[in-house]
């Protein structure tokens, strides 16, 4: 019985995919990459933002076709909006077999089997369960880079933001099983690992009754054969004297911290939910730059939130102008129904959203740009992902590079790499948002 597996959204929902992925495996079923080949079809959705809404539900009627063709059997919808919207999905898309919420993943070869056996099924959980799934992950990050999701949910409760709503609140995976899974990934010839979760920074507190990140890096960091550990998803209010240290001493761990800011003015910040201000922003990006002076900060943004002001966004571009971060990203405000912003009036119209985005974005590129002439001359460790065609142009990424949101080191060479192996680059020109560089190896020849 083939199994077609689609994974949307996050990294996040990656991590569920490939442990669904390992359950699958383990009970028998062949995966497949082919849709004509498929007896099975799974799409693990999104829906945190409208836009990731519309390609879920766009992917599910797509694949439905394949209903017609008599060899699809089952059409199983899960992750985010299977959890959301699970009513909805099976009285609206008929060809829809099974629906699996996000605390219910370990259950997905049960309701295969039972839609195979000709029952419409429902799975869930409660949002309080922790699914641990006892099989081995099936890697679909080419094997030499893995996320490890380090805990579900989140408590923070911003106020545009659905993700308690779908995942509940914060539980942390035990360090034990991270640490089994960690080796396990690097047995299999993972060199880069990458911790997720919606918050890493409170990682522990609720076993342990205190923040325990630091403790895990540093386990994590003894484990043979990884050599990259990079840090994602770090509210910046969390960040502690502890964790700056780790990172400063542990080698293995990228100078490089993914800090979801959000905004910078104070009011908004409150509207939102938040827990930072403005002046303690600025503050903590002081001591990030202090303690580690080549330490690549990334954030994301959204503008558009509902009441802002000229004078709020202009006091965001003021704090994107000075904080000049190596990486940003910025997203227009999603109204998302049942969150407290949604309700809230003074929406910002669409375009307006759109034109505040460009602005922002139109700051960071030439930003972006500064600081990559900052390092032309420079010697960079640059993991290999892939070849140019017909090229002795290698693609990578450096430290400052997480995989899929950042951007590429382009490797001139005329030795041959095979994906995953490390080679020192020297910078020779700065893109926009990527470096060019020749490797180090053929410079001293």
């Amino acid at each position: 019985m083939n199994v077609l597996f689609v994974s949307l959204g996050c990294d996040k929902n990656l991590v569920d995919s490939e442990f669904m992925l390992g359950i699958l495996r383990d009970r028998g079923f062949s995966l497949t990459n082919e849709e004509a080949e498929a007896d099975v079809m799974v799409i693990n959705t999104c829906c945190f933002i409208h836009d990731a809404k519309e390609e879920s539900i766009q992917t599910i009627l797509e694949l439905a076709e394949y209903k017609k063709l008599g060899r699809l059997k089952v059409l199983l919808v899960t992750g985010c909006l299977a959890q959301r919207y699970r009513q909805e999905i099976l009285e609206e898309i008929p060809e829809v077999d099974a629906v699996v919420g996000t605390t219910a993943i370990d259950k997905i070869a049960d309701a295969i089997e039972e839609a195979l056996a000709g029952k419409r099924t429902e799975c869930y959980a409660d949002l309080d369960v922790l699914p641990l799934p006892e099989a081995a992950r099936v890697n679909t990050t080419g094997g030499y880079v893995s996320y490890i999701k380090i805990a579900e949910g989140c408590n923070k409760h911003c106020t545009y933001c659905i993700i308690p709503l779908l995942r509940g609140n914060y539980r942390s995976v035990p360090m034990e099983r991270l640490i089994k899974e960690a080796e396990f990934l690097a047995e299999g010839g993972t060199k880069e690992l990458i911790l997720v979760a919606q918050e890493t920074t409170v990682y522990g507190v609720d076993l342990y009754g205190e923040k325990k990140l630091p403790e895990l890096l540093r386990r994590l960091c003894a484990i043979d054969g990884i050599e990259w550990i990079r840090l994602l998803y770090c509210y910046p209010e969390e960040i502690t004297d502890e964790l700056i240290q780790v990172i400063k001493e542990e080698a293995k761990i990228c100078h490089y911290l993914d800090l979801p800011i959000q905004h910078a003015a104070d009011t908004v910040l409150k509207r939102m939910g938040r827990r930072t201000n403005h002046k303690e922003l600025d503050a903590l990006l002081a001591k990030l730059r202090k303690e580690i002076p080549d330490i690549a900060l990334r954030t994301s943004l959204i503008t558009g939130f509902p009441q802002e002001t000229e004078e709020e966004h202009a006091e965001l571009f003021d704090f994107v102008r000075d904080a000049r971060f190596e990486r940003l990203g910025v997203f227009t405000y999603s109204k998302e129904e049942n969150t407290p912003a949604a309700k809230m009036k003074g929406q910002i119209a669409k375009r307006l959203k759109e034109q505040r985005k460009k602005e922002l974005m139109t700051l960071q590129q030439e930003i972006s740009r500064q600081r990559g002439e900052e390092k032309v001359g420079s010697i960079l460790k640059v993991m290999i992902e892939g070849k140019l065609p017909e090229e002795n142009i290698y693609i990578g990424r450096s430290y400052m590079d997480a995989p899929n949101i950042d951007g590429y080191v382009f490797v001139h060479s005329v030795d041959s790499y095979l994906s995953g192996e490390f080679v020192d680059v020297r910078i020779t020109q700065a893109k926009e948002y990527d470096l060019i560089g020749e490797a180090i190896s053929e410079l001293d020849e």
